[in-house]
């Protein structure tokens, strides 16, 4: 499930706000793309809705994070800072603490190399090789892979098999090493509604409680 897209963004057009609040600014609807939520309580994946360029519109794969203050951070790597407004359920409305550009939300100018979305989750895993077992640390996660911190030698392109508390064993492969550093890419790789799940589950697993 592949929610980076955008669907619609050459055909779509402001819709008036007529709403009971009185929104001042014109919004934008038709846009499905993963990003990341970040709170008091992690980071956690959600689905940006609407946009306008004084707000925006989120639904997530849980419970929203409670607490006002919280960031927006986009694949490109691009932050906004944001205020809760209301939550109810999975679906949430938040402010910018300053209005934004709204075409470039939509557009996402790549100031960076494209990338998944990834969070910053500190938790042991314990990895298996050939050669046996072995203890690492990964603090950076996504849906297709994720980098071990480990004092173990691998080698580029080694199988092994990754696991942990209420992590999955999954298997993966060595991309690239630098130190005692690797990056790891899965065999298989996470649904989107897995991974929102999964990072909920690994920081605040009260949000899943229905």
């Amino acid at each position: 499930m592949d929610y980076t897209a955008l669907q619609n963004t050459q055909g779509s057009a402001p819709e008036p706000e007529t709403s009971a609040d009185q929104r001042e600014a014109p919004r934008y609807t038709s846009l499905i793309r993963a990003a990341k939520l970040v709170s008091s309580q992690g980071e956690f994946v959600c689905v940006i809705r609407d946009v306008s360029r004084l707000g925006i519109g989120l639904r997530m794969f849980h419970e929203i994070p409670v607490g006002e203050e919280a960031a927006l951070e986009l694949g490109n790597g691009k932050v906004f800072e944001l205020k809760r407004v209301r939550a109810k359920g999975r679906e949430g409305s938040f402010t910018f603490l300053d209005p934004i550009a709204v075409d470039q939300l939509i557009r996402e100018d790549w100031d960076y190399p494209k990338r998944q979305l990834r969070l910053n989750i500190a938790m042991p895993l314990t990895v298996t090789a050939i050669t046996g077992r072995v203890e690492a640390i990964t603090d950076n996660l996504s849906q297709q892979g994720c980098r071990l911190d480990c004092d173990a030698a691998f080698a580029i392109d080694q199988n092994l098999r990754i696991a942990g508390e209420h992590f999955p064993e999954i298997r993966a492969k060595v991309r690239w090493r630098k130190a005692a550093s690797y990056g790891l890419v899965f065999e298989n790789t996470f649904m989107l509604q897995d991974f929102a799940r999964l990072a909920a589950t690994l920081q605040c697993p009260q949000l899943l409680d229905e």
